[in-house]
């Protein structure tokens, strides 16, 4: 089992945060930042059996912005 798991998370247009594992058909969401983190925690420890944990949750935050030329 890989050491370290990554998570894209980016703002919901419905308000809070999206988060999805890449490599995993993982996907949670939570309202706040802490909230989040709980969930893709509660995630993660689903979807894997407890000797196949990752031993580090990675959150990788991508925010897109739009600017006028």
């Amino acid at each position: 089992m890989d050491q370290e798991i990554l998570f894209l998370v980016e703002e919901s247009p419905e308000g809070g945060y999206e988060a999805r594992a890449l490599g995993y058909s993982i996907f949670t969401e939570g309202k706040s930042v802490e909230e989040l983190k709980d969930s893709v925690r509660d995630a993660v420890r689903c979807h894997f059996e407890e000797k196949d944990l990752p031993r580090v949750i990675r959150l990788h935050f991508v925010k897109d912005e739009v600017i006028a030329v």
